[in-house]
């Protein structure tokens, strides 16, 4: 069970470098937070799962814990950042802006 948890170790901390490199490639912030807000929360997950084979019951127990607010909380916390941009920055490159109408009635 321990090296199935090192390669998971090693793939998450791979899908977290993707993750990285995705917050530089990308132009807009809107595709950055996308790379943040998808990429990091599954490199965690898939961290995390290798470290409870790691550690075993014992230690597993708080990562289940994280594990869950990261999956309840991540979604949330992306998309007030994405609101929290798209009103502070210019969508000259969004073709429909459904959020527009919000923006112009306060």
């Amino acid at each position: 069970m321990t090296i199935i948890g090192e390669l998971l170790l090693i793939l998450g901390g791979i899908v977290a470098v993707l993750a990285g490199a995705g917050l530089l490639k990308f132009e807009t912030p809107y595709a950055r937070f996308h790379s943040a807000g998808k990429a990091s929360p599954v490199a965690f997950v898939i961290a995390a799962i290798g470290a409870c084979f790691v550690l075993g019951f014992a230690g597993s127990a708080y990562l289940v814990i994280a594990i869950i607010a990261m999956v309840l909380t991540m979604p949330v916390a992306v998309h007030l950042l994405f609101r929290a941009v798209h009103r502070t920055t210019d969508s000259d490159h969004l073709v429909i802006d459904e959020l527009q109408k919000g923006v112009e009635s306060r």
